[in-house]
């Protein structure tokens, strides 16, 4: 079998697209204060009026509950978050947006759409669509092969 170098391999690709995402998205919020993370969260919480529980913004946030927790007790510090008790569950603490944590994430989305609005410039609109569908392709495939791998693993 010929050996592809390592530069046309397309998981590298992809790993050094989000690294650069990654390392300007964290550069733009670091000005605010927050990580990635939080910056997720508040913005996921933007979109949840009633609010979400701890898991539940684990799970949109592809991190632990352990994690989630620090991380919400850290905005919660801060005063960008509240949590109050769920009124379904009684040992459940419902996050949501605080004034100062709308304010903030407002301020932080006007820099990191700045890079949305190159990224679609940079492209035609076909290609803007194609590039998105063949992303979630990608996505999609690699999420199935994630799963094969972790199925391979428990038998």
């Amino acid at each position: 079998m010929a050996e592809i170098p390592v530069e046309e391999h397309l998981c590298t690709r992809i790993r050094r697209t989000e690294q650069a995402l990654m390392a300007h998205h964290e550069a733009v919020l670091r000005g605010y204060g927050l990580t990635m993370t939080q910056y997720t969260v508040l913005l996921t919480l933007s979109r949840e009026p009633g609010g979400l529980s701890g898991a539940q913004l684990a799970r949109a946030c592809g991190v632990t509950q352990q994690t989630m927790a620090q991380v919400l007790t850290g905005l919660q510090n801060k005063g960008l978050i509240r949590r109050e008790n769920s009124p379904v569950h009684a040992k459940v603490l419902i996050a949501s947006l605080t004034e100062a944590g709308g304010d903030l994430l407002d301020r932080a989305y006007q820099e990191v759409i700045v890079l949305e609005r190159a990224l679609s410039a940079a492209f035609t609109p076909a290609e803007h669509t194609a590039l998105c569908d063949l992303l979630e392709r990608a996505r999609s495939v690699l999420t199935e092969q994630t799963h094969q791998a972790a199925e391979r693993k428990e038998t």
